[in-house]
């Protein structure tokens, strides 16, 4: 079983930067594939970003690509996303998952363990 807890949420100016972070606990955490997803209201929830379990692969969605970058810290099981170049379509609620493998992809399906999520509002 795997725990995490998202961070970093908050209110930000189009064109401002955030820091996600993602807390995991657990058996293997530091072993396994993060991604990371929002859903904004009335839509559906989407890939954002994911990053393998040893850290040395990622995938990024096309509509962040350049602007946000995905990066973990095995030592304390945390992994972040660092979002610059903010506009108002990144509103949503962010939410990291885990899957139980070390290697990713970018559909919510092959993650096993989800967030609660941290909420980001981008304002124009």
């Amino acid at each position: 079983q795997v725990q995490l807890v998202e961070s970093g949420g908050g209110l930000v100016q189009a064109g401002g930067s955030l820091r996600l972070s993602c807390a995991a606990s657990g058996r293997s955490s530091s072993t396994y594939a993060i991604g990371w997803f929002r859903q904004a209201p009335g839509k559906e929830r989407e890939f954002v970003a994911a990053i393998s379990g040893r850290g040395g692969a990622t995938l990024y969605a096309d509509s962040v690509l350049g602007r946000f970058t995905i990066a973990r810290d095995n030592a304390t099981n945390t992994v972040y996303l660092q979002m610059n170049s903010l506009k108002s379509e990144d509103t949503g609620v962010y939410y990291c998952a885990a899957a139980d493998r070390t290697y990713y992809t970018s559909s919510a399906n092959w993650y096993d363990y989800w967030g609660q999520g941290t909420q980001v509002t981008v304002s124009s």
